[in-house]
Formats: structure tokens, C-alpha cells, sequence
């Protein structure tokens, strides 16, 4: 087969099964489709479990909440055929929060080519959108387990450095929100979890010009991360935190 389609799940079966018809409903059919149920160590091992065991020369994720349009495979792989020097391909997409149509923000704008700058404030590339080499995938060592949540903005930046990345602006995945067991919502204060991934940036050989990009990044979520620690009385703890990171 072609692709190996990775769908993480956690207890949401009807979800996953929604998930899974969009996956089989496709127009492209030479993929492998591997669901591999969170055995309580987090989305990003359930991934990597899934990766380690694909057989596609590509890899793409489906997170159990969210949904393909039939054609997602089929335009993306004529992407690549017609664009060999990508090896990463990502798509826009509809939001729905509670059944309901939800615009996107202009920060959640989405770019193309050497996209790292614009991947530094959020994550702009969404799990379920992106099919990359499996090559790709295994270089980079994967989604990093330590973290939680904003796995997926740690592995687009580490990406994103080496890789250009292909943008299709057509909205070919559906990101379903607003139930109560999602990720997004399980923890306070995502950004000291993007400052982790920034911090994990800077023990990396970087052009000067990127350094430069990341330390500016840091310095904002710093500073917002700081200002919710204050306003929830969080700032010894933030102090805390800091000092046992650097031992």
C-alpha cells in the first residue's frame, strides 16, 4: 500500500467510527488504515505506536474527532506526483464546534513552502490534514511523548526547519470541537508547553536568523504565560517551574 492512515483513539467510539467511514468512504483506496486505542500514555505515543508499525512509503493521521473529506488522499497524492520536490503536504479545513459552522481567525492563516516563521506563534497545521514521507516522519524521531498537548506544534516547527511544506487551500478535513473530552481543553495554560517545544529549538544548530525568530517567540509567551500566572496567582509556581526546567 501506498499510505498508512494512523487514527489515536481514546475511548470515543463513536467518534472513531465516524472517523473511520470517512477514511474508507475515500477516493483513493491503495492505504493501510491502523486505529491504535491510548493505552494511558498520551496521543503522541499512541502515534508513534501507530507509525512503527506502517508499512505506506506515507504516513497521515486522522484524530478520532475530526473527519475526511472523500478526496483528501486523492489530491494530495496527485499533489506530490505533480510536485516531487515535496515530501509534506498539508490542507485547510472546516471548523464545527458543537454541530455548529465556526469561522477561523486571521491567526490561523495558513502559508506554504518554508513556512517556519509563520508556525512559531500556533500551530497552524492541523494532525489530521498533513501526509508526509514516512522517511520524514522517522528523521525527525517523531512526536515528542513528553508532552502532553502541543506535540503537533513541536513537530511542524522541527519540520518546518528542514522541510518545505506544501499547502493545499482547500478545506478537505473536518476539525470537530466543543465536546467535553477534548485535548485542548484538558490543560491550563498551553503555552508553557509551546515554550517547552521553543526551548528544545535553541539546543539545535539554528542560522542566526531563525535564533533570532525563536528568541523573540519565547520572550512574547513568556510574557503571556507570566501575565495568566499573575492573574490566577500561579507566580510562585511559574517561578518554580522555571528554575527545576534549568536542573
Amino acid at each position: 500500500m501506498l499510505v498508512s492512515v494512523i487514527i489515536p483513539t481514546y475511548q470515543r467510539p463513536e467518534f472513531t467510527q465516524e472517523a473511520i467511514e470517512s477514511v474508507k468512504a475515500q477516493t483513493f483506496q491503495d492505504f493501510e488504515l491502523i486505529v491504535v486505542e491510548d493505552d494511558g500514555r498520551g496521543v503522541s505515543a499512541t502515534r508513534n505506536r501507530g507509525a512503527a508499525q506502517a508499512k505506506g512509503k506515507y504516513l497521515a493521521f486522522l484524530d478520532s474527532d475530526d473527519l475526511w473529506d472523500k478526496r483528501k488522499l486523492e489530491k494530495q497524492l496527485q499533489y506530490f506526483q505533480e510536485h516531487p520536490e515535496f515530501k509534506i503536504c498539508y490542507t485547510n479545513e472546516k471548523w464545527l464546534r458543537n454541530g455548529q459552522h465556526l469561522n477561523q481567525l486571521k491567526k490561523h492563516q495558513k502559508y506554504h513552502g518554508w513556512i517556519f516563521e509563520h508556525c512559531l506563534p500556533l500551530c497552524i497545521i492541523s494532525a489530521s490534514s498533513i501526509i508526509m514521507e514516512r522517511g520524514v516522519f522517522e528523521e525527525l524521531g517523531g512526536f515528542d511523548e513528553s508532552l502532553p498537548v502541543c506535540e503537533d506544534y513541536d513537530l511542524w516547527l522541527r519540520m518546518s526547519l528542514k522541510y518545505p511544506i506544501a499547502f493545499l487551500d482547500e478545506p478537505l478535513i473536518i476539525k470537530r470541537g466543543g465536546h467535553a473530552d477534548q485535548l485542548s481543553k484538558k490543560y491550563w495554560g498551553m503555552d508553557r508547553f509551546r515554550i517547552r517545544a521553543l526551548e528544545k529549538l535553541l539546543k539545535m544548530e539554528l542560522e542566526p536568523d531563525k535564533r533570532a525568530l525563536v528568541l523573540a517567540e519565547l520572550e512574547k509567551k513568556y510574557s503571556i504565560l507570566l501575565s495568566g500566572y499573575i492573574r490566577r496567582k500561579r507566580l510562585f509556581f511559574w517561578v518554580w517551574w522555571k528554575l527545576k526546567s534549568l536542573f
